[in-house]
């Protein structure tokens, strides 16, 4: 999930600080092009000031005042050499007043459309916004008016170099800051991210305990929304509702099979007792003791699945390889009776963090399955790996094995396939292995064995597990 939430978050955020900045960067562009194009209406109103005294009414150059005119001419020149912004005063047909070096009113463009504008006395207008990436010039015209008509034209054309720079000055500054409020805002999205996913990764962990087997598993509430805390109290309380409903289930069948057993006892032995009085070899008898062991041993399958189930026994590292080659060795001299053969094959010697008892229990009712099904003249196979943070034993039979539909509810209580009626067992041995697996951290899975059989793989972790109650301050 935070794989999905951080970019989303990271992606809203820029687009956050992109719709700020953007703006941002054309406001300090137009305000740094509006500060230089005042100080040039400034300064082109300076010079048409001065131009009144050097012209007369129809704009043409007082002879008697030439040495004002000089003077103009000499600001413009100091203006042109300070600043490297060329000014000049041209009359209404566009000859030469004064200007700060030789030049001429532009033919076309910018500088001609304010040279006409201020013939109008229209002084200039905001021009078009420069960008750091377009070379133009800055063109302001100012008229001069004399007895309320514009007699000359004092036109500047500023190079942009500076006002540029400096744009991109600026612009270089808001990208720093913009970059630095994404590392903030990627800093809090990891920490909001953190804060309101830690609870979720909590209950998911602690919901996989609690399906693995250990019901003792509850979740710390502390940290995150105050809706995720309240939804970690109400699983802890369902949690601890299932777990009374359960163990109220295995103390109602460990009782219900222990009080049985005793009346059965008594009554297998009056039967034993009533056989003294007919004939050796009565069938019905016969039919009755069978059926009576039958019961026996379901009653005892009963307890045993609840006391697998109730049992929580302590996992530690423990030499699978050998108590495997152990178990094995057990059962060869059946299988040799049955004739069928069983051999261990894989890793000699591995670890995994299990109990060794339920273990070996487990091992046992697979294994004693695999031989109850396998014709005589099949082979047994118990192989040993180690995939990657797990160790797996693997039981393969010769039998006649499971279909689909079989393999789905295998493993289920009391559960028998149809086609193995005759075969002795109360369905309840696998039942009692996967409980036992699950006790100690481990699983159990079925497939066909090709060309045909049942393939067992009993899957155990190498490690020891995550403790159960997790939970701490929020990170």
């Amino acid at each position: 999930m935070r794989t999905r939430l951080l970019p989303l978050l990271i992606v809203l955020m820029a687009g956050i600080l992109v719709a700020l900045g953007f703006p941002l960067a054309v406001s300090l562009a137009a305000a740094q092009q509006q500060k230089v194009f005042v100080d040039r209406i400034e300064d082109a109103t300076r010079f048409a000031g001065l131009a009144q005294y050097v012209t007369d009414a129809s704009g043409t150059p007082r002879a008697n005042e030439s040495e004002q005119r000089k003077n103009l001419r000499s600001d413009l020149e100091r203006y042109y050499t300070v600043y490297g912004i060329r000014a000049g005063v041209f009359d209404r047909n566009e000859e030469e007043i004064a200007t700060s070096n030789p030049w001429h009113v532009p033919v076309d463009g910018e500088g001609r459309e304010a040279f006409e504008d201020a013939l109008y006395s229209h002084s200039s207008q905001d021009p078009r916004q420069i960008w750091p990436w377009q070379d133009h010039r800055l063109y302001v015209a100012t008229p001069v008016v004399r007895d309320g008509d514009v007699v000359a034209v004092v036109l500047t054309d500023s190079p942009t170099g500076k006002m540029r720079s400096e744009i991109l000055r600026g612009w270089l500054l808001i990208g720093v800051g913009e970059a630095a409020a994404m590392l903030l805002a990627i800093g809090a999205a990891l920490r909001l991210t953190g804060w309101v996913l830690r609870p979720v990764r909590v209950l998911d962990t602690t919901t996989h305990d609690i399906a693995t087997g250990r019901l003792k598993s509850r979740v710390a509430v502390a940290g995150g929304p105050p809706e995720l805390r309240r939804l970690a109290r109400s699983f802890n309380e369902m949690a601890d509702n299932v777990e009374d409903v359960l163990e109220q289930q295995r103390a109602f069948v460990a009782d219900a099979s222990h009080q049985l057993r005793n009346p059965l006892a008594a009554l297998l032995l009056r039967i034993e007792l009533l056989a003294l009085d007919l004939p050796e070899g009565n069938a019905e008898i016969a039919s009755v003791r069978t059926e009576g062991k039958r019961l026996a041993q379901v009653l005892d399958d009963l307890l045993d699945l609840a006391l697998a189930e109730h049992a929580e026994p302590e996992g530690r590292l423990t030499d699978v390889g050998a108590l495997i080659t152990e178990r094995v060795a057990a059962w060869g001299p059946l299988a040799a009776d049955r004739g069928v053969g069983l051999r261990r094959e894989g890793l000699g010697a591995v670890t995994a963090w299990t109990e060794p008892v339920a273990l070996s229990s487990a091992l046992d009712a697979v294994v004693d399955n695999a031989l109850k099904f396998t014709p005589s003249g099949e082979t047994v196979t118990v192989t040993v790996a180690v995939d990657g943070t797990e160790t797996t034993i693997v039981v393969a039979d010769g039998g006649p094995g499971l279909t689909e539909e079989e393999l789905t509810r295998v493993g289920d209580r009391f559960w028998r396939s149809s086609r193995h009626q005759n075969v002795h067992g109360s369905g309840l041995g696998l039942s009692i292995t996967r409980a036992l697996l699950a006790s100690c951290g481990g699983a159990i899975a079925y497939a066909p064995n090709e060309p045909h059989g049942l393939r067992v793989t009993v899957t155990l972790p190498r490690t020891g597990p995550v403790p159960a109650l997790v939970g701490g301050p929020t990170d």
